[in-house]
């Protein structure tokens, strides 16, 4: 019974999860909405092929012309024309080749013996990406369909041509994808999570609530903090490649992600290892076969401070670098007083390091690494 009220849950949570997805595609633009019109130019692409290729002119295979389209319907025009290329690029030569293979041994057997293997490698190859595989389907498409002949395998590259230029052209004409909104979102995020990690660090430290799950749980986000920041990178080379013969970037205007983005990238990068050192740092403090001392408030609180006021600083940062119609002026004044708190911490820090932990020469190199990542966050954030 248990289980049966196990998969129950899973079941209603899944379904709870699609219609809020479904939801926010119909009542605001986001990743789901962008999803959703990328299926739907898809089926087009693959409709339209077929109308033409199949009912039209009732191409022998017909079939490979929406095939090719509604797998060139990417998320970016560039990738559509570029593995467009790639692709046509295989089935041609996959198709050449079982095609003279066939004609020469009179043998299908014969001739999948020999070509199959050559294909499955070309596919390997660098110049032919992640679309190399097609060297072998466009192989089987010949060596599968009786009989061989060199008009029917003309064809079939003829249908994938057609095929791919639908593909590209739906893409490019019809909503083609720009990413920006999703590249300020996952700036967002990890600055967003990075600023409640060092608040909910601040107030442990600040409350001397040394709890070791607590801390675990705390440690374990800022390291999925790196992801984040390498997702927010990544985004910002998808917005850029977006925008590549891309005509609805060229009609509106559009500009690619600017030293902004990348200088953000940056700062978050420190943003993430200063708070994985943190949150590190804390955990060893919390682990219950310690033998030093815990810190104490005399280092603990202007260390809280200091957190905080980080948190302070990341969310201006955010603001003053992405809000709507440009830079904000005023969030960039703030940015400059709160890191200039921020100085004044760390050199209060730097006085008081020394007199906390006298004896205890680990103690003082631990801390002090942790004092070395906060002047260089610190400098990031003054910098940019």
């Amino acid at each position: 019974m248990q289980a049966i009220r196990r998969a129950g849950e899973t079941v209603r949570r899944q379904a709870r999860t699609a219609r809020e997805t479904v939801h926010r595609a119909w009542a605001e633009p986001g990743r789901e909405r962008d999803l959703a019109v990328q299926a739907g130019k898809a089926a087009l692409a693959a409709w339209l092929a077929w109308a033409v290729a199949g009912w039209w002119l009732q191409a022998p295979m017909a079939f490979v012309a929406p095939w090719v389209a509604i797998v060139l319907v990417e998320s970016t025009v560039y990738r559509s024309i570029a593995h467009g290329l790639q692709q046509l690029a295989a089935i041609a030569t996959g198709t050449v080749v079982a095609t003279a293979a066939a004609l020469l041994l009179d043998s299908t057997m014969a001739a999948m013996a020999l070509v199959l293997p050559a294909a499955v490698l070309l596919g390997n190859w660098r110049r032919l990406g992640s679309q190399g595989i097609y060297a072998a389907t466009g192989a089987l498409f010949v060596l599968t369909f009786q009989p061989v002949t060199v008009a029917g395998s003309a064809a079939r590259i003829a249908e994938a041509v057609f095929g791919a230029l639908v593909g590209i052209t739906v893409n490019a004409l019809v909503r083609p994808p720009v990413y920006l909104r999703s590249t300020r979102a996952a700036l967002e995020d990890a600055a967003g999570e990075a600023e409640r990690i060092l608040e909910a660090v601040a107030d442990k430290l600040a409350s001397a609530e040394w709890d070791a799950e607590a801390a675990g749980s705390l440690h374990e986000r800022a390291l999925r903090l790196g992801r984040l920041v390498e997702q927010a990178r990544a985004a910002v080379g998808w917005s850029r490649e977006s925008l590549r013969v891309n005509p609805r970037g060229r009609s509106r205007a559009v500009s690619a992600p600017g030293q902004d983005y990348d200088d953000a990238v940056t700062v978050l990068d420190y943003v993430a290892v200063h708070t994985a050192g943190v949150t590190r740092a804390v955990l060893e403090a919390c682990a219950d076969d310690r033998e030093e001392p815990r810190p104490g408030p005399g280092i603990t609180e202007p260390y809280a401070a200091f957190l905080r006021n980080s948190a302070h600083a990341i969310r201006l940062y955010t603001t003053s670098r992405f809000a709507p119609g440009g830079r904000d002026r005023q969030a960039d004044r703030e940015l400059r007083e709160v890191v200039e708190d921020l100085g004044h911490t760390l050199d209060d820090l730097r006085r008081r390091l020394p007199r906390a932990v006298p004896d205890d020469p680990d103690a003082l190199a631990t801390y002090g690494t942790l004092l070395t990542q906060a002047r260089r966050l610190a400098d990031q954030l003054a910098g940019r």
